[in-house]
């Protein structure tokens, strides 16, 4: 009995000394806030352009030693490259959300609708919006642009234009 709690009380001690070890960052590993200062100095420089600040970060702010050697190219063109080949599906799907912007058919709302007037702004401008994209699709203007989409949909740009941004 004696020698069964030591054991356990050896086991404590010696996890209770080994866990901050292993919650100690690596000496590589930049902070987030080192991470962003770097990040933004490389998109002043033009270095960042067409990355995510995911991918960024993943890349070059918390990858190990090696990892992080291989991926510091000299040629910033050569590393977007890389990039690019890497995920061609991807930059297919973003020229499909540019080509099928709205056509010069489809129209917006230029002020609420009275009927949704007692609603809160946001329900008005959303309910004044879907009135008018049903129309749209009825009439077959809508070239192509769905209620909602990546790189803003029909009711993104309806709403920006009720609140006066766009």
């Amino acid at each position: 009995m004696f020698e069964r709690r030591i054991s356990h009380l050896f086991a404590t001690l010696v996890t209770a000394s080994l866990l901050p070890l292993a919650l100690i960052p690596s000496a590589n590993a930049l902070s987030m806030k080192e991470c962003s200062v770097k990040y933004k100095a490389a998109q002043s420089a033009g270095l960042a352009e067409g990355v995510s600040w995911s991918e960024f970060r993943k890349a070059q702010c918390t990858a190990p030693a090696e990892v992080a050697v291989e991926n510091s190219i000299a040629d910033p063109a050569e590393a977007k490259t890389k990039r690019t080949e890497d995920k061609p599906k991807q930059a297919a799907k973003n020229t499909e959300v540019v080509a099928r912007s709205p056509s010069g058919k489809t129209t917006f709302p230029s002020s609420i609708d009275a009927k949704f007037a007692a609603e809160k702004p946001a329900k008005a401008r959303m309910h004044t919006c879907l009135e008018q994209y049903r129309a749209n699709k009825k009439g077959g203007t809508l070239g192509g642009t769905r209620w909602i989409e990546k790189g803003g949909g029909y009711y993104k740009l309806c709403n920006a234009k009720l609140k006066g941004e766009g």
